[in-house]
């Protein structure tokens, strides 16, 4: 079935009026069941659970239906659907995209019910004084969320279906209670992540995240050697310790997931990253954007030109079949680049943030519906004295979870609708034909412009943007 009409199915038999009515009442907490009632009405469809209450009993059949008519528009068969789906997460995200159907409809792009991925700066304490880090890290907060405050984010975010937690600072594994907030997430059914600098990744201390329910960790790595990593991170002999750390995490069974911010300084060394990830056995090496927010306000100058940044995205591309790690990027411009690099036959890869799916040139339009920037649409963030902003390198306030309905604002803040939609953006961000698979980062237009709806500076396509921009010295930034 050709996309348009696989959309066009969805749109009529999910999407419409009734079905979003009749899913919105089962996208309901269940007290008794401790769940979402569509998480429910999952586990019993797949035959994970054998009873619950009347509610969710009621809510498995038209669940059903839905399931099977949105699997026979893309030709998947009901057994294929129901052994997908029997991966708790994965129910966890399909509760989700159901939800969204019901509270959003069948938009382009898609709008999850509730973020699929909620990073949070639990502590902005530190151990190293990275020269790039968009939290400017260094020594506790007096504000900073107490044990029982962060206690209630977890629980809160429980009930809102919310699928992966990331536990991110500062460094995550100096606060006293991080273990407590892991334990407690995972028991509540989230995937749980760990950004960390690597350098406390003991040997002891992976096997307590690990029996504590983190089933990932992103490690910073910003060089392949020790003099390029140890000035990004402004302490020496960091690199080994890193290395270490990264080696620690891989034996104890870790999904690792290696990060370099992208730069000038380390540009050239990008290739050697990858290798040395490979060598290590890491499953993901992930090319941050820079963006000048934090501590890195003060070195904009490090910033990629959008020829290097095109260098950098296409040469990913082009290893991407040649190694056996995982190459993503936050650069949203990584899928246009692999659009326009795909040969006539075979699949077409459209990566995002979150992997680089192969999708049949049948299915192409639909990835539409799933790519580009994903801040306030995907995933939010939350900073350690529990404001919410659309992502850890946008600092824009749009609540703060003291005072504020988490699953609120995530549902109706106009912020994150702006976010939401790709033809309100300016310039060519919002003309091009590839806004729907990336339409710019959004952090970055406001970092530099104080604009989030301005073209995104490091694109190729906005070479006359970066160049205008660069003409004013010093680059222009936002407080």
């Amino acid at each position: 079935m050709k996309t348009g009409t696989s959309v066009q199915v969805l749109k009529t038999v999910i999407g419409n009026p009734v079905t979003r009515k009749v899913l919105a009442g089962m996208s309901k907490y269940c007290e008794t069941d401790g769940k979402n009632r569509l998480e429910v009405a999952l586990e019993l469809y797949v035959g994970d659970r054998e009873d619950a209450c009347t509610f969710c009993k009621l809510a498995e059949k038209p669940l059903a239906s839905v399931l099977r008519r949105g699997a026979r528009s893309f030709g998947v068969t009901e057994e294929e659907l129901r052994k997908f789906f029997r991966d708790p997460y994965w129910r966890k995200g399909l509760a989700c995209v159901v939800r969204g159907v019901a509270e959003f409809g069948i938009r382009r792009p898609f709008v999850p019910g509730a973020p699929f991925q909620v990073v949070w700066d639990v502590t902005y304490a530190c151990n190293l004084k990275c020269q790039h880090c968009y939290a400017g890290a260094g020594k506790v907060r007096e504000d900073e969320l107490s044990h029982e405050e962060a206690i209630r984010v977890v629980d809160s975010l429980a009930k809102m279906g919310m699928p992966i937690l990331a536990l991110s600072g500062g460094e995550p594994l100096v606060r006293s209670d991080i273990l407590d907030l892991a334990r407690r997430a995972a028991d509540r059914g989230m995937y749980v992540s760990i950004a960390t600098n690597g350098t406390l990744v003991t040997k002891e201390k992976a096997k307590e995240m690990s029996k504590a329910g983190v089933r990932y960790l992103q490690i910073s790595l910003d060089g392949a050697d020790a003099q390029t990593h140890d000035s990004f991170r402004g302490i020496p002999g960091t690199f080994d310790r890193t290395i270490r750390g990264i080696r620690n995490a891989v034996a104890e069974g870790f999904f690792v997931n290696i990060a370099t911010t992208a730069t000038k300084k380390n540009l050239e060394q990008i290739p050697k990253i990858i290798d040395l990830c490979s060598d290590l056995g890491v499953n993901w090496f992930m090319a941050y954007n820079f963006v000048p927010t934090g501590r890195g306000k003060s070195i904009h100058d490090n910033d990629l030109s959008p020829e290097e940044r095109e260098q950098l995205l296409t040469m990913l591309f082009s290893r991407m079949k040649e190694v056996d790690v995982e190459l993503l990027t936050t650069a949203p411009q990584y899928a246009r680049v692999a659009l326009q690099n795909c040969g006539d036959n075979g699949p077409i890869v459209v990566p995002t943030h979150f992997s680089n799916p192969e999708v049949d040139g049948s299915l192409y339009n639909l990835t539409e519906f799933i790519g580009g920037c994903g801040a306030g649409r995907f995933y939010m963030a939350i900073r350690a004295n529990g404001d919410i902003e659309p992502c850890v390198f946008f600092p824009y306030t749009v609540g703060n979870v003291r005072k504020d309905d988490i699953q609120e604002i995530w549902l109706r803040n106009p912020v994150f609708e702006d976010l939401r939609n790709k033809d309100i953006l300016k310039g060519n961000c919002g003309s091009c034909e590839y806004r729907y698979h990336c339409g710019g980062c959004r952090a970055r237009a406001y970092g530099y412009f104080g604009d989030y709806l301005a073209p995104d500076p490091g694109c190729i396509n906005n070479v006359d943007v970066y160049r205008e921009m660069v003409a004013k010295i010093p680059i222009v930034v936002s407080e």
